[in-house]
């Protein structure tokens, strides 16, 4: 019988976070986006209105065009970008399997096309965030120009992340206030990234097209854009991962895999497919017993779990050494 899994992309895909990268082609725009990143957490912890985690890759999208960055500098990183440790060993095990493959990312289109088809993902598999970035590219006005050079002059007053209240009133000023009295407010409004509620509908139309119940489905996330298709899955019975992931996401998860390769997951995968989450769990609790060893195979069955500070400082450890700078990130 056949088994629906889902990979987040950044993490457990490909160790780089494209968005990062793309704000690092020009002068201080890692920094603009460490920033962005943070305030994008702030406002996902509050659940404020209207807003998902991962919206991010619409705050930026100002600073992109103003930066003449365009679609062929994200199929040229994503070209570039690697692949995590394991996971094309991984993915081809998955597929010889019986497993159906697929992947929900907050990650723009061009970037999530270049990284799943290196991965042989079917395209009609995979849901990511639509960017039309060549198209709203326009021609921006003296008073916007402006206005964004000094939005950057003040985020790089925040940096580094010290102060979340800073932070909080500085960017609720620009984006809520500012930034809508513009044409590029309209811009950003077009951007809808594929990240919290908008990842769990995306899961549940697959799910719906191959008649598959949540229950049916494992998935594998490790950020703040992933904790409710993670929570979604746990909830509806089914086997949530949380791979190399931060605070944000492994509260939410069934179990979770601390690694520099994703292939470890292979010896859980088995007895998943073949058996039940009562037999998983002791195959989990067993490997958890046995310890992880040279950053790899750190398993922990968090079902229920209270107490997850010793896994959480575990995760940070290897998240480091896979993701290096993108592992700061929420």
């Amino acid at each position: 019988m056949a088994k629906f899994i889902c990979f987040d992309l950044e993490g457990p895909l490909s160790p780089q976070d494209n968005a990062y990268e793309l704000m690092k082609l020009f002068p201080n725009g890692d920094k603009i986006f460490e920033v962005i990143s943070r305030y994008d957490d702030l406002l996902t912890l509050e659940e404020r209105k209207d807003y998902e985690p991962g919206d991010t890759l619409a705050l930026i999208v100002p600073f992109l065009i103003l930066h003449d960055i365009s679609e062929d500098d994200i199929t040229t990183l994503a070209a570039k970008a690697g692949l995590t440790g394991g996971v094309a060993k991984f993915i081809s095990w998955l597929q010889s399997s019986s497993w159906k493959v697929f992947c929900i990312s907050t990650s723009y289109e061009q970037y999530a096309r270049q990284i799943t088809q290196k991965l042989d993902i079917y395209l009609q598999n995979v849901a990511s965030t639509t960017f039309p970035l060549d198209k709203l590219r326009a021609t921006l006005s003296q008073e916007e120009t402006k206005l964004l050079k000094q939005a950057e002059e003040d985020m790089l007053k925040l940096h580094p992340l010290t102060d979340d209240n800073r932070i909080k009133q500085s960017l609720d000023k620009f984006f809520w206030d500012r930034l809508p009295a513009t044409s590029l407010g309209a811009a950003i409004k077009e951007v809808k990234p594929v990240g919290g509620r908008r990842k769990v509908a995306a899961l549940k139309k697959f799910a719906a097209k191959y008649e598959q119940p949540l229950s049916s489905w494992a998935v594998i996330g490790d950020s703040i854009t992933d904790f409710r298709m993670l929570q979604a899955v746990e909830e509806a019975g089914g086997l949530a991962i949380a791979f190399n992931a931060n605070e944000y996401a492994l509260p939410y998860a069934t179990m979770s895999l601390a690694s520099t390769l994703i292939s470890d997951l292979q010896r859980v995968m088995e007895p998943w497919q073949k058996s039940d989450r009562r037999w998983l769990e002791r195959v989990v609790k067993y490997e958890e017993r046995l310890g992880g060893k040279d950053e790899r195979n750190y398993f922990h069955w968090l079902s229920g779990r209270k107490d997850l500070d010793d896994v959480i400082e575990i995760h940070k450890r290897i998240r480091k050494l896979v993701r290096e700078e993108a592992a700061k990130l929420g």
